[in-house]
């Protein structure tokens, strides 16, 4: 079957219906895990759509739960996706949101990333991805930068911690071409990049990174947050005020536009 008529979210439709299956005949995850060499949080990984099974995974699951070939026949669906299963959903609602405002802290964020920087950061995750995973998700993450030039334009704007822009990661010239790549897409009309300076007493942004997306006419909002225990929507008040407040109090503690251009200016200089 051709990658073009295989279904983006296959990913996630193959985890539940294992979790179907798996729950059914009462077997655990690390049970499962040991039948197919697999440790529990990969079994995890693959009932929630962030990981393909791999090997012989599909063919012992499917005996081992009694599904009948089920499983066997979803898992031809599923293909090295660009897009992790749990991003989906929050890649419908940013490609038609008028307002992206994101805070990161601890790496330089996907639209902002070059080809050799998103490759190292893939090439940091655990357990590792295919290596056609990664090129997929690579083209993905750029075809996303897409986005700054689209009409209408959004308005775009990010606060970035200074350690996302200091950490070396794939190495001091992946990290010195980024920056140049950033410094880029900030003299456009319609984003905003600040600097978080390392010398902040005071940090609306200690619960970590978040996402802020919002219509053109404010009609409809959405916070999306990720981190190690999960990913989810706020869409609901006061979180979605007390988020959009949030990152109002963090670009009046980051540096300015001007400030932070200069700023990034100096540590590309200085690597």
């Amino acid at each position: 079957m051709n990658n073009e008529k295989k279904s983006p979210g296959a990913a996630k439709a193959f985890g539940a219906l294992l979790r179907f299956h798996r729950e059914r005949a009462g077997v655990s995850q690390e049970a499962l895990g040991r039948e197919t060499g697999y440790s529990k949080s990969q079994v995890a990984m693959i009932e929630r759509g962030e990981r393909r099974a791999k090997g012989n995974f599909v063919a012992i699951a499917d005996e081992l739960l009694s599904a009948q070939g089920a499983l066997a026949a979803v898992a031809e669906q599923v293909t090295a996706n660009a897009v992790a299963a749990w991003f989906e959903d929050y890649l419908e609602e940013e490609a038609k949101a008028a307002g992206i405002h994101s805070y990161e802290n601890h790496l330089i964020p996907g639209l902002l990333q070059t080809p050799a920087y998103a490759r190292a950061v893939f090439g940091c995750a655990s357990p590792p991805w295919e290596d056609e995973e990664v090129e997929a998700m690579i083209a993905a993450r750029m075809g996303r930068h897409d986005l700054f030039h689209r009409r209408p334009l959004p308005l775009v704007r990010f606060v970035l911690e200074k350690v996302a822009l200091t950490r070396p990661i794939g190495g001091r010239d992946v990290l010195r071409e980024n920056l140049q790549h950033i410094l880029e897409v900030g003299r456009l009309r319609n984003v905003e990049i600040q600097v978080m300076p390392e010398d902040r007493e005071t940090h609306a942004g200690l619960s970590g990174p978040f996402i802020l997306l919002e219509t053109a006419e404010r009609s409809s909002q959405l916070v999306y947050v990720e981190g190690l225990s999960g990913r989810y929507f706020l869409t609901e008040q006061p979180a979605l005020g007390d988020a959009f407040a949030r990152y109002g109090t963090l670009r009046a503690q980051a540096l300015s536009p001007e400030e932070s251009h200069k700023l990034i200016e100096q540590v590309a200089r200085e690597l």
